[in-house]
């Protein structure tokens, strides 16, 4: 496990999946919104990320914990990176506007 290059194969794959999962969960969203039958579209999605995900992690980890943690650690910055590239756009910097008093 001290080889350099399975540590890095295993931090991309775990990149990879990590792109895989969360990037398909953004897209569900987009198009699921928007769908007639936004059920099947959210279980199918489900359902065939999760697998995918399960299944590149066990042939990754090859029966070595520290493989299966590394590729852990790189589908986690993945979530992160995935996150920051479909944040919201941020509001203006007008200062907030301040509620008018109610009657009462």
């Amino acid at each position: 496990m001290n080889d350099p290059l399975s540590v890095a194969l295993a931090l991309v794959a775990g990149m990879l999946l990590g792109v895989f999962f969360f990037g398909g969960l953004w897209w569900t969203v987009r198009k699921g919104v928007t769908a007639t039958r936004p059920a099947l579209w959210f279980l199918v999605s489900m359902f065939l990320r999760t697998s995918v995900t399960l299944v590149g992690f066990y042939f990754v980890s090859r029966g070595q914990w520290e493989r299966l943690l590394i590729c852990l650690a790189g589908f986690l910055i993945s979530r992160v990176l995935i996150m920051w590239l479909t944040r919201s756009p941020q509001p203006s910097s007008n200062p907030p506007t301040q509620e008018t008093p109610h009657a009462s």
